[in-house]
């Protein structure tokens, strides 16, 4: 079976669901528009309006495609219901009948807690939606479904619906779907698996990093193995290292738990078969654990930032007095005040803009009011009173409400996995047998390779032959750090390396930020990497951060270019 992505966050390319459907065969398409942060701002879209709280921009996709998936034969699968797939459901109808098409539109629904928020601890949630497996997918798929839609199951889930389905694969073959979960995972972020967010891009042909970049394809077999690809002539590339990124992209241990199966990441082989097109084997699985991950957002209060230029010299001096003042003049003070940190630009910089730094003071407070007039009065009252060269980026903007994510666990039985069938026929989806609780430090210190004898080295960036890949789980930070596949000779010596170098302690070295911070660091032999947990430095998830890069999607850039000593032999 041939399976393709063609949305990997509520906002992608609206193009590439048509550029799916035209550019090859296909035997299902997904959509993947759901995050943390995605979900919070669809509840605050129906507590605009009751009927929303669904993607949009899928449905417009579909006006545009679904007669062409129709005529092609391609089914789609998509988790765009969000905190309303009965409603999206409905709007497919709408649009399948405006364009005069006969289509069996099925929704997956049960993952919405929210009615029982307070009896299951989730007090004063505004979402609460429990991340639902592949069954309830391949059950609307066997029973004729042209379109699914989903609440919140899990990303890769998308994937291994069809792929159970399609090859009929039991609870019970947890190699066969810890297989599809890893095809799933590499799948769902879309031109991420092709070259996107990709350290290496600079290694991509330069035809490759001029065209739009080509969505993924997983040709999924019987037995679970997949090859990675995407269609003749688009954009990027599928290779070994564009793989790995996405693999390793927001995992935390060496343990992948889901709903169907819990995937061994350490068993993942990676191996270039053709140009763009890379094989995944020897997945292994087992039993998934006996409860079920919610994803429970929270209205946490209001925000609001200014952000100041400071300009030549002594810029931490012009900081430390514009700090006092507005500090001063806050009346009343909101409940948090953060202010980022500022590092003296170049000496005789060559462009006014090379010579400034931004000085950012970022508030928070459960109520509007503090952070509002009192805090952008506070900064624009000192332009004419303050440091030298005083200016702002922006003109006061008015506070904007955040939201606080938390994880959570509830056991299978409360959640009712169900499947609103195209005639109104309501299945509940039978829990497949589970492992019981599941914690796994497997891959963490001591290393498995012995410790290193004195050699003569160089200081050089992390990234002259290590890639990097990081990104957000709530308010923990993931880095995946991985040897470039660009010199075979020296390969293992490297990867040897990297796992001796790559240690809780020297995490906190590169990341200063983590310093009081718990981190934890998983070896992955086979993928020549590692894989780091920093847990709390995005603080209360996303939403709620005031930190510069709140998702971490910089965070592998910055360690790569951070200084470590490196052997001479390996250079």
């Amino acid at each position: 079976m041939i399976i393709g992505n063609c949305s990997g966050f509520y906002g992608d390319r609206l193009a590439a669901m048509r550029e799916q459907l035209e550019g090859g065969d296909l035997d299902y398409l997904t959509g993947d528009y759901l995050a943390e942060l995605t979900m919070l701002i669809l509840g605050r879209d129906q507590l605009k309006d009751a009927s929303l709280g669904y993607a949009r921009t899928f449905v417009r996709q579909l006006e545009d495609c679904l007669g062409l998936a129709l005529e092609r034969g391609v089914h789609i699968v998509s988790n765009a219901g969000g905190l309303n797939p009965a409603g999206l459901a409905d709007k497919v109808r709408e649009v399948a009948r405006g364009l005069g098409l006969d289509v069996a539109v099925v929704h997956v629904e049960g993952d919405d807690l929210r009615h029982r928020a307070d009896e299951m601890g989730f007090d004063g949630a505004l979402t609460a939606n429990a991340y639902l497996g592949g069954a309830g997918i391949a059950a609307a798929l066997g029973a004729g479904a042209d379109v699914v839609v989903t609440g919140r199951v899990t990303d890769a889930s998308l994937v291994v619906g069809p792929a159970m389905a399609h090859h009929g694969w039991t609870p019970e073959q947890h190699d066969a779907l810890a297989g599809a979960v890893v095809a799933g995972h590499v799948l769902e972020c879309g031109a991420q698996a092709t070259g996107g967010n990709f350290s290496g891009f600079l290694d991509l042909p330069e035809s490759a990093r001029t065209a739009p970049l080509g969505f993924p394809l997983a040709e999924v077999a019987a037995d679970g193995s997949s090859v990675i690809t995407k269609h003749d002539g688009t954009g990027g590339a599928v290779t070994v290292d564009t793989v790995t990124a996405q693999l390793l992209y927001e995992v935390q241990s060496t343990r992948y738990l889901g709903p169907d199966v819990t995937v061994d990441l350490t068993s993942v082989r990676l191996e270039q078969v053709g140009p763009d097109r890379v094989a995944i084997t020897g997945v292994r699985g087992q039993a998934p654990p006996e409860q079920l991950k919610v994803c429970v957002n929270e209205l946490g209060g209001f925000r609001n930032q200014a952000e100041l230029v400071l300009t030549g010299l002594r810029v931490e001096e012009k900081a430390a007095w514009v700090r006092d003042q507005v500090e001063a003049a806050l009346d009343p003070r909101p409940a948090e005040v953060a202010w980022s940190e500022v590092v003296a630009p170049p000496a005789d910089a060559v462009t006014e803009e090379a010579a400034s730094v931004l000085l950012r003071c970022t508030v928070k407070d459960p109520e509007a009011g503090p952070v509002g007039r009192p805090f952008t009065a506070a900064v624009v009252e000192l332009a004419l009173a303050s440091y030298p060269g005083f200016t702002v980026t922006a003109p006061p903007a008015a506070p904007t409400p955040y939201g606080i994510y938390r994880p959570a666990y509830v056991a299978r039985d409360r959640v009712e996995h169900t499947v609103v069938h195209a005639d109104g026929r309501r299945e509940v989806v039978a829990d497949p047998p589970t492992a019981g609780p599941v914690e796994d430090r497997t891959g963490t210190r001591p290393s498995p390779y012995p410790h290193p004898s004195d050699r003569l080295t160089r200081r050089l960036p992390l990234g002259t032959f290590v890639h990097a890949r990081s990104g957000d789980k709530g308010g923990d930070a993931n880095l995946g750090l991985w040897v470039a596949h660009d010199d075979s000779a020296k390969y293992a010596d490297r990867v040897e390396w990297l796992a001796k170098l790559i240690t809780p302690q020297k995490i906190r070295e590169l990341v200063p930020e983590s310093r009081d911070l718990e981190v934890e660091v998983f070896l992955l032999p086979n993928l020549g990497g590692v894989n780091v947990l920093l847990r709390g430095l995005l603080g209360e998830g996303v939403a709620a951060s005031t930190r510069f890069d709140p998702q971490a999607k910089g965070l592998g850039e910055w360690v790569r270019s951070r200084s470590v000593s490196i052997e001479d032999r390996l250079l």
